[in-house]
């Protein structure tokens, strides 16, 4: 999947966002707006991991969507 079809498309993809990872909030959905760099650093923040594992996590999330 290309990033930017997933910047494009944020407001449907924000609900596969939230099953992958429950804990960030609406307003946190929001402040990300299909910025991939803004997600990975939320990742990170929120479950408290190194920058390489949140990287690694939306990585493999989006080789999922299709």
């Amino acid at each position: 999947m290309n990033w930017d079809q997933v910047a494009g498309n944020w407001k449907q993809f924000t609900g596969k966002v939230k099953e992958q990872w429950g804990d960030l909030t609406d307003d946190e959905l929001d402040q990300i707006a299909g910025k991939r760099d803004i997600l990975v650093g939320k990742v990170q923040e929120k479950y408290g991991m190194v920058k390489e594992e949140a990287e690694k996590q939306v990585k493999d999330w989006e080789k999922t969507q299709r």
